[in-house]
């Protein structure tokens, strides 16, 4: 008969198999949460800000063009007032205005590499993602099948299965007709017994 095998360790795989569970649980959604924010990161770049930049460069273009208005007013006129404030307020429309463009540059070039970068993070993040979608689902469900397998292994009783039939042993050659006291047969019976008895009586 095979020897059971010594089954000590299915609470340490049932708590595998909950850490498991735990563990997909919050990375899923982490995982989620980073693809959203790669997607809104995206859009931030190509239309808020972009939009926003432009209408910085469009307004301080104007605020320059109106400082350097109010320039010329005052160099031309004939009031002979200083023009250091007028000065002043042109240099500093148009570091604004340098500043505003600058800006537009760079995130340009951030339109333009940003896909070049984030993309192969993403794949990856893509491929994680399948992993726990797919690979952890069935491997939760192949753990749940060995704990069962194994507790009802663990349950079997080995008395209950019955044991191999005896064969029924012949007679043995020193008794042909099978009558000794090992087998049921009374002493003093069969041929010798009735040929020894008359021989007694003669």
């Amino acid at each position: 008969m095979p020897e059971r095998a010594h089954v000590t360790s299915v609470e340490a795989i049932e708590s595998f198999r909950a850490d498991l569970i735990l563990y997909t649980s919050k990375a899923r959604p982490a995982l989620e949460e980073i693809a959203a924010d790669v997607l809104r990161t995206r859009l931030w770049l190509q239309n808020e800000q972009r939009t926003h930049w432009e209408n910085m460069v469009r307004r301080r273009m104007r605020e320059l063009e109106q400082a350097q208005q109010a320039l010329a007013l005052v160099r031309f006129s004939c009031l002979g007032q200083s023009s250091i404030m007028e000065q002043k307020a042109v240099q500093k429309a148009r570091l604004a205005l340098e500043e505003a463009e600058a800006k537009l540059q760079r995130l340009k070039q951030w339109n333009r590499e940003f896909d070049s970068r984030v993309e192969p993070l993403v794949k990856q993040l893509g491929k994680l993602q399948t992993i726990l979608a797919n690979d952890m689902l069935k491997a939760t469900a192949s753990l749940a099948q060995t704990i069962d397998t194994l507790h009802a292994y663990s349950e079997t009783d080995p008395s209950l299965t019955p044991p191999p039939a005896d064969t029924p042993s012949g007679p043995g050659p020193s008794d042909p007709l099978g009558a000794s006291p090992e087998n049921g047969g009374a002493p003093g019976t069969g041929p010798d017994a009735a040929s020894a008895s008359g021989t007694s009586r003669s």
